[in-house]
Formats: structure tokens, C-alpha cells, sequence
């Protein structure tokens, strides 16, 4: 018996959406005019992946690194990854965040999603600007602190994510071909950590 064929009820909405990008949301399809219910039957047909509430991509795809990654970038575009997660983005440390830690302005309303689970961090609007970084993942632009901000941000944000893992990111970057103290000084002073930081880099140097 041959390979089972793709209804063709399924076959046009699925070859208009192979022009979007690699993740999209519902709202990307309905432009296509793919309403809801075809998305729903495309899922359930083994045809797309689900990723969140709204968050689709192509089962034909291989499979995403980090799929979390991919649903904050489609579903909080303005959000910037932070702290451990960004870390991991970075090679800076071995440890597997357990949230998605992102950061927002102050005030601002995080979507309720029901996954993946979110670390909120809140920064002043020149924190929160400084060292962004936009780099292309699974066809989405991924908002993330540069190395050098995540570990300033880190010492800012020790009680939360532990010393230990702090001065872990700051010897990896240390060891980084290219390491220019004087960067991570001046995104340590916006962080307000500029002493704390400045002393255990010069225990380290």
C-alpha cells in the first residue's frame, strides 16, 4: 500500500503556509485566511505542532533546540531574554534554567501562557535598552542581552539566581576570546553593580 495522501481539504492551507516563517501564530495563518478550526484539524492530522496557545510550526521541520525560545519570541516580541536563560544562550553556564526568564518594562503585562513558565524580571527603561541583542531563531527574531549585560545583570540579580552562578558567568566570560573589561564595567554601572562587580573582577584578572 502507498503513503496515506494529504486531504485535500488539508493540502492548499498547508502550501500557504509554507511562506510564513518557520514558527508562526494564528493570527499569521488568519491573514492567509486559514481560519482557527483548519489549524485545529492540521494539528490534530499530525501536520503541525502545537508549540503554545497560538504558537504553530511544521511537524515536517526538524525539531527545534529550544522550542521555549521559539514561543517567547513569537508571543512577547518586545520581551528580552535574561539571566540564566540568556546564560544558556551564551554558553556562559551549565545549569538548565527551569523558566524562561525574560525582562519587561516596568508596568508592563506579561501574556498568560500556559507554557512555558516565566521568570519576569522588571528594569528601568535604560537597563532595558542597553546590550540588546536580535538574533534569528527558527525564522523569529530573539531578542537577548549581549554576554557581557547577562552578567551584570546577574550580579544585580544574585539573590535570585545565586552568587555562585554569578561568578561562574563572569569567569566563563573572562575566558572569552575578545573580553573586554571595560564593556562589562559599563553595563555593571547600569546595573548598578559597578563596585561589586569591578572587585571580583580584579580578584579574578
Amino acid at each position: 500500500m502507498g503513503a496515506p495522501r494529504t486531504p485535500p481539504t488539508t493540502t492548499a492551507p498547508l502550501r500557504r503556509l509554507t511562506g510564513l516563517k518557520s514558527t508562526f501564530r494564528t493570527g499569521q495563518a488568519r491573514s492567509l485566511g486559514i481560519p482557527s478550526r483548519t489549524l485545529a484539524r492540521l494539528r490534530d492530522a499530525g501536520h503541525l505542532e502545537q508549540l503554545s496557545r497560538g504558537v504553530y510550526r511544521l511537524a515536517s521541520l526538524p525539531a527545534p533546540a529550544n522550542p521555549d525560545l521559539l514561543v517567547v519570541a513569537a508571543r512577547m516580541p518586545r520581551a528580552v531574554l535574561c539571566l540564566i536563560s540568556a546564560l544558556a544562550f551564551h554558553d556562559l553556564t551549565e545549569e538548565v534554567p527551569h523558566a524562561v526568564h525574560i525582562a519587561m518594562p516596568r508596568g508592563a503585562e506579561p501574556p498568560r501562557l500556559e507554557h512555558p513558565p516565566l521568570h519576569v524580571i522588571r528594569l528601568r527603561p535604560t537597563s532595558l535598552q542597553a546590550g540588546v541583542e536580535v538574533h534569528r531563531v527558527d525564522g523569529l527574531d530573539l531578542r537577548v542581552f549581549s554576554p557581557a549585560k547577562t552578567v551584570a545583570d546577574c550580579f544585580q540579580f544574585r539573590v535570585q539566581v545565586g552568587l555562585d552562578t554569578a561568578l561562574g558567568a563572569l569567569k566563563a566570560l573572562r575566558r572569552r576570546r575578545g573580553f573586554d573589561p571595560e564593556d562589562l564595567l559599563r553595563f555593571a554601572k547600569i546595573c548598578r553593580v559597578e563596585a561589586l562587580v569591578r572587585r571580583y573582577l580584579e580578584a579574578i584578572l
